[in-house]
């Protein structure tokens, strides 16, 4: 369980990121996802990480202290974000190093709107994961904003592409930052992978 959250650091540089010395849990996902959201939820804090109506808000890599035991780290979007060129290949630069570089990063979860239709740029993104062994598992966004039956039917069809990346099911949780829904089982999830690289 999620007792205390406070916020640590923000970087543009992974070299700079406190010293990793305990488990480290990631979110990242597409620009306006519903990231920073589902981490104030998590955390039982209103604006722990910072939500915008505008897409690319997080440009950092933010750390949090959790529990006093382990980080969690809010990544920027992929995508949309409306910044130049130059910019977005140093957020992508940043990422790429961050991901395959930190050693004591136990899980990164890729967040996915469930509200839409599988989306090329997020298969690419988990593609990438896999091929760089990234401990990947999926959240299923914004499961409140449309129909269970249509929230359903895009998971299904995303699960079916992500089995040809995986050759396997991933992990993946169906969750709502406005009623709390996955919150449990998310959490225990998180809780399970911060105990198992503990024990290694």
């Amino acid at each position: 369980m999620i007792k205390t959250a406070t916020f640590v650091v923000s970087n543009a540089d992974p070299s700079n990121c406190p010293r990793p010395d305990r488990a480290e849990i990631a979110f990242i996902g597409r620009s306006n996802v519903g990231k920073s959201s589902l981490i104030n939820m998590l955390v039982n804090q209103k604006s722990l990480a910072k939500t915008s109506q505008k897409p690319g808000k997080t440009q950092l890599i933010n750390h949090f202290m959790i529990n006093d035991k382990w980080y969690m780290v809010d990544l920027p979007g992929y995508g949309f974000a409306k910044v130049n060129l130059k910019i977005k290949q140093g957020w992508e630069n940043m990422i790429s190093t961050y991901l395959t570089k930190r050693e004591n990063l136990c899980g990164v979860f890729v967040l996915i709107d469930s509200r839409l239709e599988p989306q090329q740029i997020d298969l690419e993104f988990l593609l990438w994961c896999v091929s760089q062994e990234v401990p990947t598992a999926l959240v299923f966004t914004k499961a409140d904003k449309q129909s269970r039956a249509k929230t359903d039917q895009n998971i299904q069809k995303f699960l079916k592409k992500t089995r040809e990346i995986f050759e396997e099911e991933p992990d993946y949780f169906i969750t709502s930052a406005e009623t709390n829904s996955g919150k449990v089982e998310l959490t225990k999830f998180i809780e399970e992978l911060v105990t198992e690289y503990k024990a290694g």
